[in-house]
Order: structure tokens, then C-alpha cells, then sequence
């Protein structure tokens, strides 16, 4: 019992609902707190994705010797493909569903939230996609000129980010959770507007659900390995990035839950899921691709030809690698071609944007689990073996929270 209490998925689930029995019975003096909280641990988060990405990457990819540019490559082409995959079940899902239901646009708008009691900014040293090429750029030349100093600096600073990990960004995971739904609550997001789209959201996670089972089964496949020894360790992440709503915010989860994985390889892990978190956004996409074509339906009378949506998946999926890893980041990203290509005015991008929101957390979550599928095929693809740090034993045991094999 004591086990189940300091778990991570056992303090998530609390979280969310306090805060959603919180936003409730809030009320104003109490959401100027909740909101500055929520904005404080969001900045101390965001803060910490760069430093998580060029620790992790930077030093795997210098591991990888040799191999290093194929793996770079072949992790490109695997995301893109997936993402892309996932669009184009959406659209056939859409083309067969869409004309069926019965959808009418949002009337009730959202109770608003109270100002910050104080504004405390605390920006990235470097954006994350920056972190991410700097990244790249740092691993790459540090295995073409095979430098041993530059390595083991890069080793030091991995463990200097594992135990920042540990010991700030997942201790206050919980409460950034719960002040998003205790935020959610207030607004009237949970109650008013999710039941006005909760049969297309529905189709959609349904939706979700198979692309990640497709791709679980087409990992073990190709790697001759059970998916399901990867599958069943991401409880905690996916429930992570519903709460959070940003791939960001959850890399330290996910890291931490492929670890527990028997069948993944360490150093695969530290290069993979960081790198996979900024461009593989297969569930945000695919939601994407749902609501855009809804959205047309309901505003404009009709769904997007076939070629217009054939050419608007192809460029959405390069845009969404760039995309970053915060909430709502692939529609901002895609904003140019939403209006471009499809054609939306600004009623048509405002109603995205708002059903997108709705269950974007639910994307978020599919883009983490999905990496996990990915993180199995480039295990299979690396054909070397995997080492673990000292530390990462250290931390393993001396941390209750994850003591199965694991990451911590």
C-alpha cells in the first residue's frame, strides 16, 4: 500500500482530481493563487526542457560513434512517416464519419480566469528547438573528432540534468497538474464546451488508440521483440501528458518510464525519446486533421477535396517536426497552411484552436506513447549494446518512486 501511495501515477490521479473539485468550488481570490502557481511552475518547467534535451542528446549521440548519423536519420524518417500515417487515417476516418454526425458550433464561451497576483518570468536559456540542433550539432562533432575530453564532459553534465530531474522537475509534475485542471474547472472547459464536441473527441482518442496499437504491433514486428514490454511501463507518462498538455513538460516522465522498459536500450532511450518528443507528433496531428476537416464542415458547409487534403498532411507533417512541444504547438505551427491551403478565415482558425484545446491533452499523450513504439525500432536499428550509468543506479535505488528497473 505504501508502494501504491508514493507512486507517480497514483500522485498524478490525485492531482486531477483536486483540481478539478477545486475549480468548482474556487472561488477568485483563490484563482489569482492557482493561476500564478500554475504559471510559475510552468516557467520553472519549460526552463528545464533545453538543459533535459542538450544533456541527453548531445551525450547519446557522441556514444553512438560511428552510427551516429544513421541513427539521426533513420529517427527523422520513422517520425515523419508516423505522423504523417496518422493524418491519413484521420482523413479517411473523417471522410467516413464526418457527413454522419450531427455537429453544431459552440455557443457558451468560458468563464474567465482572474489576473496573475505576480508575474515571475524565468525563460530558456535557449528555445527548445535550438537546445534540440545544438544539440545535434555538439554530438555529431564530438564523435567526428573523436574527442574523449569533450565526451566525458558531456557525460558529467547528463548526470547533472538526471539529478535536477529527480529532485525539482518531478516533485512539482503534481501541482502544475493540478493547477491546469483546477484552471480547466473554473473556465468551464470540463462542463460547458467538452460535451458539445465529446462525440467527435471521442471518435478521435478512439482514433488515437489504434494508430498507437498499429504502431506497437509494427515495433515488435520489426524489432522481434514484445511491444507490450514497453507499452505497459507508460502509464505514468501518458496520464503526465494529459495533465500537462505539452510533450515538454512530460520528456522527464517519459524518459523515466522507457528506462523501466527490459527490451530498450539505455543509450537508445537518452537520444531517442528527447529527440522523438519534439518531432514526433502523431496523436496531434491526427487530431488535427479530424478537427480541421470538422471545422470545415461546420463553418464553411462542406469538407476539404481530397487533393486539398492530400497536400495540406504532407506540409502539416514537416511543419509539426518543427512544431514545439508546448500546448496547442503543432495548429500555432500550422496556422500558415490552416489558412492558406484550407482556405480558414479567422471564425474558422478561432474554433480550431478551441476544440483543439479541449482534448489536446489526449493527443499530447498519444505523441509521448507513440515515441516509445519508435524508441523500439531504432533499439533494433542501433545493433549495439547498452551501458548504464553509476548514477542512474544511484538514483534507481535511492528514489521509492521508481524501483523497478528503471530510470530512477
Amino acid at each position: 500500500m505504501k508502494k501504491l501511495y508514493s507512486s507517480t501515477i497514483f500522485k498524478l490521479i490525485i492531482a486531477v482530481i483536486i483540481g478539478i473539485l477545486l475549480g468548482f468550488i474556487a472561488n477568485e481570490g483563490f484563482m489569482n493563487i492557482v493561476v500564478t502557481v500554475k504559471y510559475i511552475l510552468g516557467q520553472l518547467i519549460f526552463f528545464m526542457v533545453p538543459l533535459i534535451i542538450l544533456g541527453f542528446v548531445s551525450y547519446s549521440i557522441a556514444k553512438m560513434k560511428d552510427n551516429a548519423s544513421k541513427m539521426l536519420s533513420l529517427a527523422l524518417v520513422i517520425a515523419y512517416l508516423s505522423s504523417i500515417g496518422a493524418a491519413f487515417f484521420a482523413m479517411v476516418s473523417g471522410y467516413t464519419l464526418i457527413p454522419h454526425l450531427s455537429i453544431e458550433p459552440v455557443k457558451e464561451t468560458l468563464r474567465q480566469l482572474p489576473e496573475l497576483i505576480f508575474r515571475l518570468d524565468i525563460p530558456p536559456v535557449v528555445s527548445v528547438m535550438t537546445a534540440l540542433v545544438l544539440a545535434i550539432m555538439i554530438g555529431l562533432a564530438t564523435v567526428w573528432t573523436k574527442s574523449e575530453v569533450f565526451e566525458n564532459l558531456l557525460d558529467n553534465f547528463q548526470k547533472m540534468v538526471l539529478l535536477l530531474i529527480n529532485r525539482i522537475l518531478i516533485p512539482i509534475l503534481p501541482f502544475f497538474i493540478a493547477a491546469n485542471f483546477c484552471a480547466l474547472s473554473y473556465e468551464g472547459a470540463i462542463t460547458k464546451q467538452l460535451p458539445v464536441f465529446l462525440g467527435v473527441m471521442v471518435i478521435v482518442i478512439i482514433s488515437q488508440f489504434v494508430w498507437l496499437s498499429f504502431l506497437y504491433v509494427l515495433a515488435g514486428a520489426v524489432s522481434k521483440k514484445n511491444p507490450w514490454q514497453v507499452l505497459k511501463y507508460y502509464g505514468p507518462a501518458y496520464l503526465t501528458a494529459v495533465g500537462t498538455m505539452s510533450s515538454a513538460a512530460t520528456l522527464a516522465v517519459a524518459l523515466k518510464c522507457a528506462k523501466k522498459s527490459p527490451v530498450l536500450k539505455d543509450d537508445v532511450i537518452d537520444f531517442a525519446i528527447p529527440l522523438f518528443s519534439n518531432i514526433h507528433l502523431c496523436g496531434s496531428i491526427l487530431t488535427e486533421v479530424f478537427f480541421v476537416m470538422t471545422v470545415s464542415l461546420m463553418l464553411y458547409g462542406s469538407l476539404p477535396s481530397l487533393t486539398v487534403m492530400i497536400l495540406f498532411i504532407i506540409l502539416l507533417g514537416i511543419f509539426a517536426i518543427g512544431a514545439p512541444g508546448v500546448p496547442g504547438g503543432t495548429v500555432i505551427a500550422s496556422l500558415g497552411i490552416v489558412i492558406s491551403i484550407l482556405g480558414f478565415d479567422e471564425a474558422g482558425t478561432a474554433l480550431l484552436l478551441t476544440i483543439f484545446a479541449l482534448q489536446d491533452s489526449f493527443g499530447t499523450a498519444c505523441n509521448i506513447t507513440g515515441d516509445g513504439a519508435l524508441t523500439l525500432i531504432m533499439t533494433k536499428a542501433s545493433g549495439h549494446r547498452s551501458t548504464k550509468h553509476p548514477l542512474q543506479d544511484k538514483i534507481h535505488k535511492d528514489t521509492p518512486d521508481f524501483h523497478n528497473k528503471g530510470y530512477y
